[in-house]
């Protein structure tokens, strides 16, 4: 029986993309997945140059936020490359509004995306930490066991779900279920 898994999106930290990638053992990103029987990878955002956002940020515009370069862009195509080749099938595509989670999650080419507000960040309470928490857990309640979402998000949100923190380019699959989570080496 073939499961299918749901995936939320973090990207790499790591200062090159060919090495980080290079070891990477796709048997590994299943067998982490099939460990909890996951629906759920969550996966953060590509590497973003600095440390939260600039104090002007407004929502939908990128040039007032922390966003991808080019290291970050060629982590996340180099990303996208590892999980189609570890033949996993992601159902849906879920992205934070922030404009490097969009980013990471389009240059994945993985599926369409769709922008949802329960994976915000809350750093820096430009989210409501509450409101985004609570947003998410209703569609994680409502997600198929069978099948594989991937969610692009930050850090916190990551964090505030599985108990398991993650760099850039860190993924966590999760069961919605059991609630149980596990670390998956992307890199």
């Amino acid at each position: 029986m073939l499961v299918r898994y749901l995936l939320l999106v973090f990207v790499m930290s790591s200062g090159s993309v060919q090495n980080a990638f290079a070891t990477t053992n796709v048997d590994s990103i299943m067998d982490k997945l099939k460990e909890i029987d996951a629906n759920v990878l969550f996966l953060r955002h590509a590497t973003a140059p600095g440390f939260g956002d600039p104090d002007n940020f407004v929502i939908n515009q990128c040039n007032t936020q922390r966003n991808l370069d080019a290291v970050g862009r060629s982590q996340a195509i180099a990303l996208g490359q590892k999980l189609k080749q570890s033949n996993i099938v992601i159902d849906k595509v879920y992205s934070s509004y922030w404009c490097r989670c969009l980013e990471t999650a389009k240059l994945l080419q993985l599926g369409v995306v769709e922008k949802f507000a329960g994976l915000n960040s809350f750093f820096e309470e430009h989210a409501d930490r509450n409101q985004t928490l609570k947003l998410l857990q209703q569609k994680l309640a409502d997600l198929d066991q069978n099948s594989l979402t991937l969610m692009v998000t930050h850090q916190v949100v990551i964090q505030a779900v599985s108990g398991i923190g993650v760099s850039s380019g860190g993924g966590v699959a999760y069961n919605t279920r059991t609630r149980k989570a596990v670390r998956v080496a992307l890199e």
